[in-house]
Protein backbone atom coordinates (compact mmCIF):
# COMPACT_ATOMS: atom_id res chain seq x y z
CA UNK A 1 0.00 0.00 0.00
CA UNK A 2 2.92 2.34 0.99
CA UNK A 3 3.96 2.21 -2.89
CA UNK A 4 0.77 3.14 -4.32
CA UNK A 5 0.94 6.07 -1.73
CA UNK A 6 4.10 6.68 -3.37
CA UNK A 7 2.49 7.36 -6.61
CA UNK A 8 -0.24 9.53 -5.60
CA UNK A 9 2.51 11.89 -3.57
CA UNK A 10 3.68 12.20 -6.89
CA UNK A 11 1.21 12.62 -9.08
CA UNK A 12 -0.64 15.28 -7.23
CA UNK A 13 2.08 17.15 -6.28
CA UNK A 14 3.23 17.67 -9.68
CA UNK A 15 7.00 15.98 -9.78
CA UNK A 16 6.72 14.26 -13.54
CA UNK A 17 9.91 12.32 -13.15
CA UNK A 18 8.82 8.57 -12.84
CA UNK A 19 8.56 7.38 -9.44
CA UNK A 20 11.43 4.90 -8.20
CA UNK A 21 9.48 2.35 -7.97
CA UNK A 22 6.99 2.17 -10.63
CA UNK A 23 8.17 -0.91 -12.14
CA UNK A 24 7.59 -2.85 -8.37
CA UNK A 25 4.24 -1.65 -8.99
CA UNK A 26 3.46 -3.14 -12.57
CA UNK A 27 4.81 -6.41 -10.79
CA UNK A 28 2.59 -6.35 -8.03
CA UNK A 29 -0.50 -5.54 -10.53
CA UNK A 30 0.68 -8.48 -12.69
CA UNK A 31 0.42 -11.00 -9.77
CA UNK A 32 -3.14 -9.99 -9.55
CA UNK A 33 -3.83 -10.40 -13.30
CA UNK A 34 -5.85 -13.17 -13.90
CA UNK A 35 -3.55 -15.10 -15.96
CA UNK A 36 -3.71 -19.04 -16.16
CA UNK A 37 -0.64 -20.53 -15.61
CA UNK A 38 -0.03 -24.57 -16.79
CA UNK A 39 2.55 -26.56 -14.99
CA UNK A 40 3.80 -29.20 -17.81
CA UNK A 41 4.88 -32.24 -16.86
CA UNK A 42 6.09 -35.18 -19.44
CA UNK A 43 9.61 -36.25 -21.21
CA UNK A 44 11.85 -34.53 -23.42
CA UNK A 45 9.65 -34.94 -27.38
CA UNK A 46 6.38 -35.89 -25.61
CA UNK A 47 4.40 -33.12 -27.57
CA UNK A 48 4.53 -29.97 -24.82
CA UNK A 49 6.15 -27.93 -27.60
CA UNK A 50 2.95 -28.64 -29.97
CA UNK A 51 0.65 -27.85 -26.90
CA UNK A 52 1.77 -24.74 -26.11
CA UNK A 53 1.50 -23.71 -29.79
CA UNK A 54 -2.08 -24.70 -30.42
CA UNK A 55 -3.21 -23.23 -27.31
CA UNK A 56 -0.52 -19.76 -28.29
CA UNK A 57 -0.85 -19.97 -31.95
CA UNK A 58 2.59 -18.98 -31.80
CA UNK A 59 5.37 -20.27 -33.83
CA UNK A 60 7.69 -22.89 -32.95
CA UNK A 61 10.80 -19.86 -33.08
CA UNK A 62 8.61 -17.44 -30.92
CA UNK A 63 7.87 -20.29 -27.91
CA UNK A 64 11.44 -22.06 -28.40
CA UNK A 65 13.11 -18.45 -27.77
CA UNK A 66 10.58 -17.43 -25.19
CA UNK A 67 11.18 -19.96 -23.03
CA UNK A 68 14.17 -18.50 -20.17
CA UNK A 69 15.15 -21.19 -17.46
CA UNK A 70 13.76 -20.45 -13.84
CA UNK A 71 14.99 -23.64 -12.05
CA UNK A 72 18.40 -25.63 -12.89
CA UNK A 73 15.76 -28.33 -14.61
CA UNK A 74 12.95 -26.38 -15.61
CA UNK A 75 11.96 -23.04 -17.41
CA UNK A 76 9.15 -20.45 -18.50
CA UNK A 77 7.23 -18.94 -21.30
CA UNK A 78 4.79 -16.13 -20.75
CA UNK A 79 2.75 -15.66 -23.63
CA UNK A 80 2.69 -13.17 -25.47
CA UNK A 81 4.97 -11.07 -23.14
CA UNK A 82 6.18 -11.10 -19.84
CA UNK A 83 5.02 -7.60 -19.43
CA UNK A 84 1.24 -8.56 -19.64
CA UNK A 85 1.03 -12.58 -19.93
CA UNK A 86 -2.74 -14.11 -20.94
CA UNK A 87 -0.95 -17.64 -20.51
CA UNK A 88 2.21 -19.04 -18.63
CA UNK A 89 3.85 -22.18 -18.93
CA UNK A 90 5.77 -23.77 -16.87
CA UNK A 91 7.94 -26.78 -18.08
CA UNK A 92 9.84 -29.23 -16.15
CA UNK A 93 12.49 -30.26 -18.40
CA UNK A 94 14.56 -32.75 -16.15
CA UNK A 95 11.97 -35.17 -15.54
CA UNK A 96 13.43 -37.89 -17.37
CA UNK A 97 17.14 -37.74 -16.59
CA UNK A 98 18.14 -39.70 -13.81
CA UNK A 99 18.53 -39.06 -10.91
CA UNK A 100 15.91 -35.60 -10.76
CA UNK A 101 14.94 -34.34 -8.22
CA UNK A 102 11.73 -32.40 -7.97
CA UNK A 103 12.10 -30.54 -4.97
CA UNK A 104 12.98 -27.11 -6.01
CA UNK A 105 10.69 -27.19 -8.82
CA UNK A 106 7.86 -28.16 -6.52
CA UNK A 107 8.86 -25.08 -4.44
CA UNK A 108 9.11 -22.77 -6.90
CA UNK A 109 6.02 -23.66 -9.26
CA UNK A 110 3.36 -25.01 -6.19
CA UNK A 111 2.05 -21.92 -5.75
CA UNK A 112 1.18 -20.30 -8.75
CA UNK A 113 0.28 -23.08 -10.95
CA UNK A 114 -3.15 -23.49 -11.71
CA UNK A 115 -3.41 -27.24 -13.54
CA UNK A 116 -0.89 -29.18 -14.16
CA UNK A 117 -0.42 -30.84 -17.66
CA UNK A 118 0.60 -34.01 -17.93
CA UNK A 119 2.06 -35.28 -21.28
CA UNK A 120 3.01 -38.72 -22.36
CA UNK A 121 3.38 -40.37 -26.22
CA UNK A 122 0.73 -43.19 -27.26
CA UNK A 123 3.19 -45.66 -27.61
CA UNK A 124 5.80 -44.27 -24.93
CA UNK A 125 5.24 -46.89 -21.68
CA UNK A 126 8.56 -45.79 -19.57
CA UNK A 127 6.42 -43.35 -17.44
CA UNK A 128 8.47 -44.33 -14.22
CA UNK A 129 9.92 -41.13 -13.76
CA UNK A 130 7.34 -39.02 -14.92
CA UNK A 131 5.04 -40.81 -12.66
CA UNK A 132 7.23 -40.59 -9.33
CA UNK A 133 7.47 -36.80 -10.06
CA UNK A 134 3.70 -36.67 -10.55
CA UNK A 135 3.22 -38.43 -6.86
CA UNK A 136 5.13 -35.45 -5.51
CA UNK A 137 3.56 -32.58 -6.99
CA UNK A 138 -0.01 -34.57 -6.33
CA UNK A 139 0.90 -34.66 -2.78
CA UNK A 140 2.15 -30.78 -2.73
CA UNK A 141 -1.44 -29.60 -3.82
CA UNK A 142 -4.50 -32.38 -4.07
CA UNK A 143 -7.13 -29.62 -5.02
CA UNK A 144 -4.80 -28.40 -8.32
CA UNK A 145 -6.32 -30.29 -11.34
CA UNK A 146 -4.47 -32.13 -13.09
CA UNK A 147 -4.77 -33.51 -16.67
CA UNK A 148 -3.45 -36.69 -18.77
CA UNK A 149 -3.11 -35.61 -22.15
CA UNK A 150 -1.65 -38.60 -24.18
CA UNK A 151 0.07 -37.59 -27.53
CA UNK A 152 1.08 -38.46 -31.00
CA UNK A 153 -1.73 -41.14 -31.23
CA UNK A 154 -0.79 -41.58 -35.15
CA UNK A 155 2.30 -43.11 -34.32
CA UNK A 156 0.10 -46.17 -32.52
CA UNK A 157 -1.92 -46.30 -35.77
CA UNK A 158 0.30 -46.28 -38.50
CA UNK A 159 -1.46 -45.11 -42.21
CA UNK A 160 -4.69 -45.23 -40.92
CA UNK A 161 -6.95 -42.23 -40.46
CA UNK A 162 -7.60 -40.59 -36.72
CA UNK A 163 -11.21 -42.27 -35.53
CA UNK A 164 -14.20 -40.01 -36.11
CA UNK A 165 -16.09 -38.11 -34.34
CA UNK A 166 -13.28 -37.75 -31.48
CA UNK A 167 -14.45 -40.87 -29.72
CA UNK A 168 -12.55 -40.23 -26.41
CA UNK A 169 -15.16 -37.38 -24.48
CA UNK A 170 -15.98 -38.49 -20.99
CA UNK A 171 -12.48 -39.81 -19.52
CA UNK A 172 -12.73 -37.44 -16.65
CA UNK A 173 -13.71 -40.69 -14.39
CA UNK A 174 -10.36 -42.46 -15.19
CA UNK A 175 -8.67 -41.17 -11.61
CA UNK A 176 -10.58 -43.60 -9.73
CA UNK A 177 -8.01 -46.12 -10.59
CA UNK A 178 -10.37 -47.85 -13.01
CA UNK A 179 -10.75 -47.72 -16.67
CA UNK A 180 -14.60 -46.56 -16.78
CA UNK A 181 -15.87 -45.34 -19.23
CA UNK A 182 -14.06 -47.93 -21.81
CA UNK A 183 -12.99 -46.71 -25.14
CA UNK A 184 -15.47 -47.07 -28.13
CA UNK A 185 -15.18 -50.31 -30.27
CA UNK A 186 -14.49 -48.17 -33.15
CA UNK A 187 -11.25 -47.08 -31.58
CA UNK A 188 -8.52 -49.34 -33.49
CA UNK A 189 -7.31 -51.64 -30.77
CA UNK A 190 -3.78 -50.97 -30.62
CA UNK A 191 -4.73 -46.90 -30.01
CA UNK A 192 -7.09 -48.74 -27.40
CA UNK A 193 -4.43 -50.73 -25.87
CA UNK A 194 -2.21 -47.92 -25.31
CA UNK A 195 -3.92 -45.81 -24.26
CA UNK A 196 -5.90 -47.73 -21.34
CA UNK A 197 -2.14 -48.58 -20.60
CA UNK A 198 -1.26 -44.97 -19.75
CA UNK A 199 -4.50 -44.89 -17.74
CA UNK A 200 -3.54 -47.52 -15.47
CA UNK A 201 0.15 -46.06 -15.01
CA UNK A 202 -1.61 -42.79 -13.96
CA UNK A 203 -4.38 -44.42 -12.12
CA UNK A 204 -5.23 -42.03 -9.07
CA UNK A 205 -3.33 -39.11 -10.20
CA UNK A 206 -5.56 -36.90 -13.08
CA UNK A 207 -8.54 -36.08 -13.00
CA UNK A 208 -9.51 -35.74 -16.99
CA UNK A 209 -7.74 -37.71 -19.59
CA UNK A 210 -7.48 -36.17 -23.46
CA UNK A 211 -5.69 -38.08 -26.26
CA UNK A 212 -4.75 -35.86 -28.98
CA UNK A 213 -2.71 -35.48 -32.06
CA UNK A 214 -1.36 -32.36 -32.74
CA UNK A 215 0.09 -32.67 -36.41
CA UNK A 216 1.55 -30.46 -38.97
CA UNK A 217 -0.41 -29.93 -42.22
CA UNK A 218 2.10 -31.28 -44.69
CA UNK A 219 1.35 -34.30 -42.55
CA UNK A 220 -1.65 -34.96 -44.28
CA UNK A 221 -4.15 -35.87 -42.04
CA UNK A 222 -7.97 -34.12 -42.14
CA UNK A 223 -7.70 -33.14 -38.46
CA UNK A 224 -4.13 -31.49 -37.77
CA UNK A 225 -5.43 -30.68 -34.20
CA UNK A 226 -6.88 -34.11 -33.40
CA UNK A 227 -8.70 -33.45 -29.94
CA UNK A 228 -7.21 -30.39 -29.72
CA UNK A 229 -10.77 -28.37 -28.65
CA UNK A 230 -11.46 -31.27 -26.87
CA UNK A 231 -7.92 -30.17 -24.64
CA UNK A 232 -9.03 -26.37 -24.49
CA UNK A 233 -12.88 -27.46 -23.17
CA UNK A 234 -11.23 -29.77 -20.33
CA UNK A 235 -8.89 -26.79 -19.12
CA UNK A 236 -11.58 -24.58 -19.39
CA UNK A 237 -13.72 -27.20 -17.06
CA UNK A 238 -10.75 -27.08 -14.28
CA UNK A 239 -9.73 -23.30 -14.81
CA UNK A 240 -10.65 -21.31 -11.78
CA UNK A 241 -13.49 -18.99 -13.37
CA UNK A 242 -11.24 -16.11 -13.73
CA UNK A 243 -8.82 -17.31 -15.59
CA UNK A 244 -10.86 -19.60 -17.40
CA UNK A 245 -12.69 -16.44 -18.81
CA UNK A 246 -8.98 -15.18 -19.85
CA UNK A 247 -8.26 -18.31 -21.81
CA UNK A 248 -11.45 -18.24 -23.41
CA UNK A 249 -11.56 -14.70 -24.26
CA UNK A 250 -8.02 -15.31 -26.40
CA UNK A 251 -9.47 -18.14 -28.48
CA UNK A 252 -12.53 -16.12 -29.20
CA UNK A 253 -10.55 -12.93 -30.21
CA UNK A 254 -7.67 -15.05 -31.95
CA UNK A 255 -9.94 -17.16 -33.95
CA UNK A 256 -12.24 -14.37 -35.65
CA UNK A 257 -8.13 -13.00 -37.37
CA UNK A 258 -7.49 -13.88 -40.61
CA UNK A 259 -4.29 -10.91 -40.89
CA UNK A 260 -1.45 -11.99 -39.74
CA UNK A 261 -0.49 -9.15 -37.93
CA UNK A 262 -3.83 -8.78 -36.26
CA UNK A 263 -3.14 -12.81 -35.18
CA UNK A 264 -0.11 -11.57 -33.35
CA UNK A 265 -1.06 -8.16 -31.90
CA UNK A 266 -4.40 -9.45 -30.42
CA UNK A 267 -2.73 -11.79 -27.87
CA UNK A 268 -0.50 -8.02 -27.25
CA UNK A 269 -3.68 -6.28 -26.70
CA UNK A 270 -5.35 -8.73 -24.62
CA UNK A 271 -2.18 -8.93 -22.04
CA UNK A 272 -2.00 -5.38 -21.81
CA UNK A 273 -5.75 -4.29 -21.56
CA UNK A 274 -5.99 -7.16 -18.75
CA UNK A 275 -3.64 -5.59 -16.91
CA UNK A 276 -4.35 -2.22 -17.52
CA UNK A 277 -7.99 -3.25 -15.97
CA UNK A 278 -6.32 -4.27 -13.01
CA UNK A 279 -4.26 -0.86 -12.70
CA UNK A 280 -7.72 1.17 -13.10
CA UNK A 281 -9.08 -1.08 -10.34
CA UNK A 282 -6.64 -0.24 -7.32
CA UNK A 283 -9.21 2.00 -5.36
CA UNK A 284 -6.74 5.05 -4.84
CA UNK A 285 -7.87 7.85 -6.13
CA UNK A 286 -4.74 9.05 -8.98
CA UNK A 287 -2.33 5.60 -9.08
CA UNK A 288 -3.65 4.58 -12.50
CA UNK A 289 -2.90 8.47 -14.44
CA UNK A 290 0.40 7.06 -13.73
CA UNK A 291 0.29 3.45 -14.12
CA UNK A 292 -1.69 3.50 -17.21
CA UNK A 293 0.67 5.72 -19.36
CA UNK A 294 3.49 3.07 -19.12
CA UNK A 295 1.38 0.09 -19.30
CA UNK A 296 -0.21 1.35 -22.75
CA UNK A 297 3.39 3.24 -23.81
CA UNK A 298 5.05 -0.36 -23.60
CA UNK A 299 2.03 -1.90 -25.52
CA UNK A 300 2.40 0.36 -28.38
CA UNK A 301 6.33 -0.33 -28.35
CA UNK A 302 5.66 -4.22 -28.77
CA UNK A 303 2.81 -3.35 -31.76
CA UNK A 304 5.44 -1.44 -32.96
CA UNK A 305 7.71 -4.28 -33.22
CA UNK A 306 5.12 -6.33 -34.72
CA UNK A 307 4.73 -3.96 -37.66
CA UNK A 308 8.18 -3.34 -38.38
CA UNK A 309 7.23 0.52 -37.20
CA UNK A 310 9.99 1.88 -34.32
CA UNK A 311 7.65 3.35 -31.85
CA UNK A 312 9.86 6.70 -30.88
CA UNK A 313 8.71 8.86 -27.55
CA UNK A 314 7.49 11.62 -30.57
CA UNK A 315 5.68 9.35 -32.37
CA UNK A 316 3.66 7.82 -29.36
CA UNK A 317 2.78 11.80 -28.64
CA UNK A 318 2.19 12.35 -32.42
CA UNK A 319 -0.29 9.47 -32.05
CA UNK A 320 -1.83 10.36 -29.50
CA UNK A 321 -2.73 13.56 -30.34
CA UNK A 322 -4.11 12.55 -33.60
CA UNK A 323 -6.52 10.03 -32.20
CA UNK A 324 -7.16 13.62 -29.07
CA UNK A 325 -10.08 11.45 -27.34
CA UNK A 326 -10.75 12.74 -23.63
CA UNK A 327 -9.75 15.93 -21.61
CA UNK A 328 -8.08 15.97 -18.16
CA UNK A 329 -11.02 16.84 -16.65
CA UNK A 330 -12.59 13.61 -17.36
CA UNK A 331 -9.60 11.66 -16.09
CA UNK A 332 -9.99 13.85 -12.77
CA UNK A 333 -13.93 13.23 -12.48
CA UNK A 334 -13.23 9.20 -13.02
CA UNK A 335 -10.54 9.61 -9.66
CA UNK A 336 -13.14 11.43 -7.62
CA UNK A 337 -15.62 8.49 -8.36
CA UNK A 338 -12.85 6.07 -6.76
CA UNK A 339 -14.10 7.52 -3.50
CA UNK A 340 -16.88 5.00 -3.91
CA UNK A 341 -16.67 1.49 -2.57
CA UNK A 342 -16.15 -0.72 -4.98
CA UNK A 343 -18.37 0.71 -7.78
CA UNK A 344 -15.24 3.11 -8.35
CA UNK A 345 -13.13 0.62 -8.53
CA UNK A 346 -15.10 -1.27 -11.28
CA UNK A 347 -15.73 1.98 -13.54
CA UNK A 348 -11.66 2.60 -13.20
CA UNK A 349 -11.00 -0.84 -14.35
CA UNK A 350 -13.44 -0.97 -17.02
CA UNK A 351 -12.25 2.29 -18.16
CA UNK A 352 -8.78 1.31 -18.11
CA UNK A 353 -9.04 -1.86 -19.99
CA UNK A 354 -11.72 -0.11 -22.71
CA UNK A 355 -9.41 2.43 -23.22
CA UNK A 356 -6.12 0.56 -23.45
CA UNK A 357 -7.87 -2.37 -26.34
CA UNK A 358 -9.15 0.65 -28.31
CA UNK A 359 -5.59 2.74 -28.19
CA UNK A 360 -4.18 -1.24 -29.19
CA UNK A 361 -6.60 -1.25 -32.23
CA UNK A 362 -6.28 2.15 -33.15
CA UNK A 363 -2.59 1.79 -33.57
CA UNK A 364 -2.74 -1.37 -35.80
CA UNK A 365 -5.01 0.02 -37.69
CA UNK A 366 -2.20 3.04 -37.85
CA UNK A 367 0.65 0.78 -38.78
CA UNK A 368 -1.38 -1.59 -41.13
CA UNK A 369 -1.85 1.63 -43.19
CA UNK A 370 1.54 3.14 -42.58
CA UNK A 371 2.49 -0.44 -44.59
CA UNK A 372 -0.07 0.13 -46.92
CA UNK A 373 1.92 3.30 -47.94
CA UNK A 374 -0.65 5.75 -46.05
CA UNK A 375 -1.53 7.60 -43.18
CA UNK A 376 -4.96 7.49 -42.08
CA UNK A 377 -6.53 10.98 -40.66
CA UNK A 378 -6.59 12.27 -37.96
CA UNK A 379 -10.65 11.98 -37.97
CA UNK A 380 -10.52 8.04 -39.07
CA UNK A 381 -8.48 7.79 -36.59
CA UNK A 382 -10.74 9.00 -33.84
CA UNK A 383 -13.71 7.36 -35.27
CA UNK A 384 -12.18 3.87 -35.24
CA UNK A 385 -10.54 4.27 -31.29
CA UNK A 386 -13.95 5.44 -30.28
CA UNK A 387 -16.23 2.55 -31.83
CA UNK A 388 -13.48 0.15 -30.60
CA UNK A 389 -13.91 1.59 -26.69
CA UNK A 390 -17.54 1.07 -26.75
CA UNK A 391 -17.29 -2.26 -27.84
CA UNK A 392 -14.41 -3.12 -24.94
CA UNK A 393 -16.19 -1.31 -23.01
CA UNK A 394 -19.41 -3.36 -23.51
CA UNK A 395 -17.77 -6.50 -23.79
CA UNK A 396 -15.68 -6.03 -20.48
CA UNK A 397 -19.09 -5.11 -18.28
CA UNK A 398 -20.31 -8.43 -19.83
CA UNK A 399 -17.50 -10.23 -18.41
CA UNK A 400 -16.94 -8.27 -14.96
CA UNK A 401 -20.95 -7.64 -13.72
CA UNK A 402 -19.94 -5.70 -11.23
CA UNK A 403 -18.82 -2.91 -13.65
CA UNK A 404 -22.67 -2.30 -15.00
CA UNK A 405 -22.93 -0.67 -12.13
CA UNK A 406 -21.70 2.47 -13.82
CA UNK A 407 -22.77 3.50 -17.35
CA UNK A 408 -21.97 6.00 -19.92
CA UNK A 409 -17.97 6.64 -19.45
CA UNK A 410 -16.76 8.79 -22.07
CA UNK A 411 -13.26 7.18 -24.14
CA UNK A 412 -10.12 8.99 -21.77
CA UNK A 413 -6.85 10.41 -23.11
CA UNK A 414 -4.84 7.07 -24.06
CA UNK A 415 -1.47 8.42 -23.59
CA UNK A 416 -0.38 11.90 -21.72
Amino acid sequence: MSRFWSVVKRTVTGDASPPPDIEATLVALRAKTPAPVFWLLGKTQSGKTSLVRFLTSAEDAAIGSGFRPCTKTSRLYQFPTPDAPLLTFLDTRGVDEPGYDPTEDIAQFDPTAHVVIVTAKATDFGQGNVRHTLERVREASRSRPVVLVITCLNEAIPRQPHPTPYPFSGLDEAASGGLHPPLAQEVPQHLRECIDEHRRAFAGLFDVCVPIDLTKAEDGFAEPNYGGEQLKQALLKVLPAAYRQTLLRLKEATDTLKDAHQRHAEPIILGYTSLAGTAGAVPIPFVDMVLLPGIQAKMAHHLGQIYGQPMTPERLRELAAAIGVGMISRQLVRQVVKFIPVVGSALGATVAAASTYALGRALCFYFEAVCEGHIPTPDALRKFYHEHYSAAEKQWKADHPMGEKESGTSPPNPLP
